[in-house]
């Protein structure tokens, strides 16, 4: 494992609705289990789904957009995001903030979106034009 693997566990209020979200329109393999909760394979990444109760809506001004806190996601390849976004406009998903490129011919360029899963987590997807670029400052 030359990176290594995050575990997050967030909270859903509709297991079933979840499992259609994260393993239809996501694509994600399913994993292990049970009648509260559910690992999914989130691009090599363990993410749980736990029933329980939904977390506050928060948002923090970033660019012209209102960015919502707590979110999590994960840096893709161009290819990778381009797809991603494709496939959830196909399942018709609702962005909080559509595909688009941030800080064009600048340090640091790179595409990003964000959306919410069926219980209003937030998650964010990017894409670096240049890898090396993810830490710049």
């Amino acid at each position: 494992m030359s990176v290594p693997r995050f575990h997050l566990a967030i909270p859903v209020d509709d297991l079933g609705a979840a499992r259609r979200f994260y393993g239809e329109v996501l694509g994600c393999p399913r994993g292990r289990s049970a009648d509260s909760w559910t690992d999914w394979n989130f691009y090599g990444h363990q993410l749980v789904t736990h029933l329980a109760p939904r977390n506050p809506d928060a948002h923090n001004p970033v660019d012209g957009h209102d960015v919502p806190v707590p979110h999590f996601g994960l840096l893709l390849g161009t290819v990778q995001f381009d797809e991603l976004a494709e496939r959830l406009r196909a399942a018709g998903t609702v962005f909080v903030i559509e595909p688009y490129l941030r800080f064009a011919g600048e340090k640091g360029e790179q595409w990003t979106m964000f959306l919410r899963d069926p219980a209003g987590n937030a998650l964010e997807f990017k894409a670096f034009a240049d890898d090396d670029q993810v830490f710049a400052a």
